[in-house]
């Protein structure tokens, strides 16, 4: 089954062997900034989900980075 992890720490996806890996925001808030305005935040947010469902049909022969 294809899975995607959305990674604060890349290198951390990387050694434990995730094969679909997104970078995600920051630790405190992979899916988010409060520094952005909501409407902003959301858009972020959004783009980001499509992003990790993409990889999903992606096809990979080695681990991957988006």
């Amino acid at each position: 089954m294809p899975v995607v992890h959305i990674a604060t720490v890349v290198p951390i996806s990387q050694t434990v062997g995730a094969n679909r890996i997104v970078p995600a925001v920051a630790i405190p808030h992979p899916l988010g900034n409060p520094k952005m305005d909501k409407e902003e935040e959301k858009l972020m947010r959004r783009q980001m989900v499509e992003k990790a469902l993409n990889t999903l049909t992606t096809e990979i022969s080695e681990q991957t980075v988006f």
